[in-house]
């Protein structure tokens, strides 16, 4: 058997074969010693998966493959229109409007379906409902003692000024009926 040189290509192919199977072996050794602790530890071992060089592509490949593409779905296109368009040929359906005594059927069957809810949520919880009227009551009666009160405060701060305008003019009346 004749020996064969080895050269920097075979070289090359064995360290990227023995680099191969140590990521295996590694991965392999991650997998039972996660088996063996039962939590989930990376070790330093299992390196980065090398990623493969990108391969450059020229404009002009680009465009030709661009260009192929697009024929290829002007075609697909062109088939998939010949049979509908036979079926659209036929005059399309007019859109349909509601009229006035379905919208007025829609609208009062909405009613009656929510006048029978608020029904069956009064018979619920008639407590909250009655809780509510009361503090709307109370709101009410709170209201207008509160404005009555700025009324008084507002009158009771011009009766002084009143009052003191009014003092001199029943003096000077006063000192005349006197006279």
């Amino acid at each position: 058997m004749p020996k064969q040189k080895l050269t920097t290509e075979i070289l090359t192919a064995a360290v990227l074969g023995f680099e191969e199977q140590k990521r295996r072996i590694d991965l392999q050794i991650a997998e039972i010693r996660q088996m063996l602790d039962g939590g989930t530890k990376p070790t330093a071992a299992t390196p980065e998966v090398p990623k493969g060089k990108r391969r450059k592509m020229s404009a002009g490949a680009r465009k030709r493959i661009g260009d192929a593409q697009r024929k290829r779905w002007a075609e697909s296109k062109k088939q998939s229109e010949s049979p509908s368009s036979q079926a659209t040929s036929e005059a399309p359906k007019p859109k349909r409007k509601l009229s006035r005594a379905g919208r007025a059927a829609i609208i009062a069957a909405t009613k009656k379906r929510f006048a029978l809810k608020r029904a069956e949520a009064e018979k619920a919880a008639p407590k909250k409902i009655g809780r509510k009227n009361v503090a709307a009551k109370n709101v009410a009666v709170k209201a207008p003692a509160k404005a009555t009160r700025k009324a008084v405060k507002k009158t009771a701060a011009k009766k002084p000024q009143n009052a003191v305008a009014k003092v001199p003019a029943q003096t000077v009346a006063a000192e005349a009926v006197a006279q």
